[in-house]
């Protein structure tokens, strides 16, 4: 499983199950106010069964994925960058100190475009969070323009 990500050149790391070829890379633990990503050492390939145990909440509530950036096919591009990654590393707090242990970092349009300041907040974006900061509101808000 190491080299789902290897022949892909930049990643978004907030894809839905539905996008093509997406897989996991990170599975949310924390609490309901303090979720957290914990990231796999390996990707995983989202698979049928992957996503029939998630059920009954969506499998974006649990888990992270990952899939090729859709660049100007994503409401978040600007034309030149993510404006998601970029609101991420401005508004949100760093939740960490060290970089975290992510399998995707080397292909990931966040990283490349905002660097260690995306990786020191990505662990606490889900994807479908029921219960969202004010801030995390915001700034998803602002990120779809």
């Amino acid at each position: 499983m190491e080299d789902i990500a290897a022949d892909k050149t930049t990643l978004c790391p907030s894809a839905r199950p539905e996008s093509v070829d997406s897989f996991i890379f990170g599975i949310v633990s924390g609490t309901v106010t303090e979720p957290r990503v914990t990231y796999l050492k390996q990707p995983l390939p989202i698979t049928n069964e992957l996503i029939a145990k998630a059920s009954p909440i969506t499998p974006t509530e649990i888990f992270r994925m990952a899939t090729a950036c859709a660049a100007k096919a994503c409401l978040h591009f600007d034309g030149q960058d993510c404006r998601l990654a970029k609101q991420i590393a401005e508004k949100l707090p760093a939740i960490t100190e060290e970089l975290p242990p992510c399998s995707i970092r080397r292909d990931c349009r966040w990283w490349q475009q905002e660097g260690k300041a995306a990786c020191m907040r990505c662990p606490q974006v889900i994807t479908d969070n029921y219960n969202p900061s004010e801030v995390a509101i915001q700034v998803s808000k602002l990120a779809a323009g």
